[in-house]
């Protein structure tokens, strides 16, 4: 890749300083390391969002089947009892099934009036289901992502004009790669190739590289934070659980629920059988 700040011209009333062009030579060793950094880190977030997706997709129905075997469990010691501690922990406990705004969206059609849906239902009863779609980009989605964020990257830019113009582009980059259409990002490659030649810049002061490699460390440092969110979410330690196989743990935390609403409702039949 050719870093449009990888060969300035001189001034010819200022000729280039030893030290000024280690400095340069620092400035675009940390854009590029920014810059892959920056790749990781929305990679990573692009994989945290569809996992969660997923994850809720796959695994809400039999979170929403626990929740309810709960309350009726708790409801039915209650009824055999009436002690009040239990009436109190029956309430709490259908007080967590009750709807909340937005969970339709949020399970993505699982829930239906009546309750679970067909779908659900099926997953619970172990019937062949429709499985979620998978949303997670392809490793030629992965490829095109890294190689335009590379080229386009705001970072790299000659003048604000510039910037505006690849923020933009970055946008529609980074829309593309998480729908994971490997298809469209071809096509924005096509576009930026296609695109005005940056013009090679002059040399900078030795004062506005320090300020350069200042901005580009508190950067590094936003994201680091950013970065460090996302492996400590739930979602996040999940995927580094098993990296190279989210599905497969997915399917497995499946069988756990699985097991566990089978357990819940053989007690369910004890207490009102």
């Amino acid at each position: 890749m050719t870093n449009p700040e990888a060969e300035q011209s001189q001034h010819p009333e200022q000729p280039e300083q030893p030290d000024t062009r280690r400095l340069e030579q620092a400035v675009r060793t940390a854009e590029q390391a920014l810059i892959e950094f920056e790749i990781a880190v929305e990679t990573f977030r692009v994989e945290v969002e569809n996992f969660s997706r997923l994850h809720h997709q796959r695994l809400g129905p039999m979170y929403a089947r626990l929740d309810e075997l709960d309350a009726r469990i708790a409801e039915a010691v209650a009824a055999r009892t009436g002690d009040a501690e239990d009436l109190r922990r029956a309430r709490e406990a259908r007080a967590l099934v009750q709807p909340m705004p937005g969970v339709e969206e949020l399970f993505g059609g699982w829930l239906d009036s009546e309750g679970l849906s067909p779908e659900a239902s099926a997953m619970l009863t172990e019937k062949p289901v429709q499985p979620p779609k998978r949303v997670r980009p392809s490793d030629e989605a992965r490829r095109a992502f890294r190689e335009l964020v590379r080229k386009a990257h705001p970072d790299l830019a000659r003048d604000e004009k510039d910037r505006q113009r690849r923020e933009e582009f970055i946008v529609r980059v980074n829309a593309a790669y998480a729908d994971g259409n490997a298809a469209l990002l071809t096509e924005l490659a096509t576009e930026w190739a296609a695109g005005p030649v940056p013009e090679e810049p002059l040399p900078s002061p030795s004062e506005e590289l320090y300020a350069r490699l200042e901005w580009l460390a508190r950067r590094k440092e936003l994201l680091s934070a950013v970065a460090g969110e996302l492996e400590s979410s739930a979602i996040g330690a999940m995927i580094k659980m098993a990296p190279d196989d989210p599905d497969g743990l997915l399917e497995e935390i499946a069988e756990q629920l699985l097991a566990q609403v089978a357990e819940r409702e053989a007690y369910l039949a004890t207490l009102v059988g």
